[in-house]
């Protein structure tokens, strides 16, 4: 069986498509408002003016108790429209998201195609497929959930924002720090 896996997420947020694209125009702060999945990020490489060329360095996590380190390089920066990248890694493929306002909410889907290459999900993917697809599903909905967390902490007053929930934090949080992941400001 193929280590090969698409899927397509789709979110929906009370939100304007500019809010959405500015909470990731800045991988660095993926840590802050996405902590059950991002455990560490690293910008390598800026990239252009546009953020095309971008190269950044992850060390990722889902719900079930295994990390994976992997890197993305920004091959297109649509800002409102979506972006795309190159993944390589523990995975490798493409990501694009795309942003369609309708109304008061942003519909953005995330079209994810990847071979999984760490040899634990390369060897048993013929086995756990289903499991790795449902950590996958698990991280996207707990991406939605950040995001309206972040969404909201963005329009509300400084004094005010520290009003709006924590986002949901990584499970089995003590194999992050055991392999000596670092939260970067």
């Amino acid at each position: 069986m193929s280590n090969q896996y698409h899927f397509i997420t789709r979110w929906r947020i009370r939100a304007t498509r500019e809010e959405v694209a500015a909470v990731l125009e800045d991988p660095r702060d993926l840590p802050r408002w996405w902590p059950s999945v991002y455990l560490d990020v690293r910008v390598l490489d800026e990239g252009g003016e546009d953020g095309v060329g971008r190269v950044v360095e992850l060390y990722t996590k889902g719900w079930l108790p295994y990390t994976l380190r992997w890197r993305f390089t920004t091959t297109r920066n649509g800002g409102v429209d979506g972006l795309s990248l190159l993944a390589e890694g523990d995975f490798n493929g493409t990501g694009t998201w795309v942003f369609k306002q309708d109304g008061a909410f942003v519909n953005a889907f995330y079209d994810w195609r990847i071979a999984a290459e760490k040899p634990l999900l390369r060897r048993l993917t013929w086995l756990l497929r289903p499991a790795f697809s449902a950590n996958h599903r698990w991280a996207m909905r707990k991406g939605e959930e950040s995001m309206r967390l972040e969404i909201e902490r963005r329009r509300r007053p400084a004094g005010e924002a520290a009003n709006v929930a924590a986002p949901p934090g990584p499970t089995f949080a003590w194999l992050g720090r055991r392999r000596g992941a670092t939260r970067i400001p």
